[in-house]
């Protein structure tokens, strides 16, 4: 029987991004997060796209979980208001920590952490550590480099199926969250 997914880990900018999709989508995702009964595990901080996802979910009746450390904290992601706080003593653990907690991934735009963290995961996918599924949220084609970088990667035979690793790329935050409320 398939697990279903009730805990989303989402990962996006502590900026906002010089398009305005990216913020309207990052509300549109966090409400329909809520709206759809499933809860949000996020980095916790209260700037950029993390601070309107998770200040969508909670405006709209959601549970968000934010995992921060107290360097980013400190030094440049105050904490969300009104969520329950977890503190890791470092970046590799809060990773760990949203990995564990999660029960699929939702990469937004954002910089070299959600690079970072997205790469973390499908290198656990390749190596068979997890089969929790992947979902990018392609605002405005943000993506699209990563998919033609994978393409060359699968060309070059240096990956093997890689689209078993990423379950879904969609252009709209409710096109992730249908693909997530069917997800098998």
């Amino acid at each position: 029987m398939a697990h279903k997914i009730k805990t989303v880990a989402v990962y996006c900018g502590h900026e906002f991004g010089l398009n305005p999709a990216f913020a309207r989508d990052a509300g549109l995702m966090g409400e329909l997060i809520a709206q759809n009964g499933l809860n949000m595990v996020f980095g916790g901080g209260d700037v950029g796209l993390m601070g309107i996802v998770a200040s969508a979910a909670l405006n709209n009746g959601g549970h968000v979980t934010g995992i921060s450390t107290n360097h980013v904290m400190a030094k440049q992601e105050p904490v969300h208001k009104n969520i329950e706080v977890k503190i890791a003593r470092g970046v590799n653990e809060r990773k760990q920590r949203m990995f564990e907690l999660s029960d699929a991934f939702i990469i937004m735009p954002g910089g070299i952490g959600t690079l970072n963290e997205a790469t973390d995961i499908l290198t656990m996918q390749q190596i068979g550590e997890t089969k929790k599924p992947l979902f990018f949220l392609n605002t405005c084609n943000f993506w699209e480099s990563l998919y033609k970088l994978l393409l060359e990667m699968k060309r070059q035979t240096f990956l093997e199926e890689w689209a078993d690793y990423i379950a879904f790329m969609g252009e709209t935050p409710q096109e992730i969250i249908d693909q997530i409320l069917k997800y098998k």
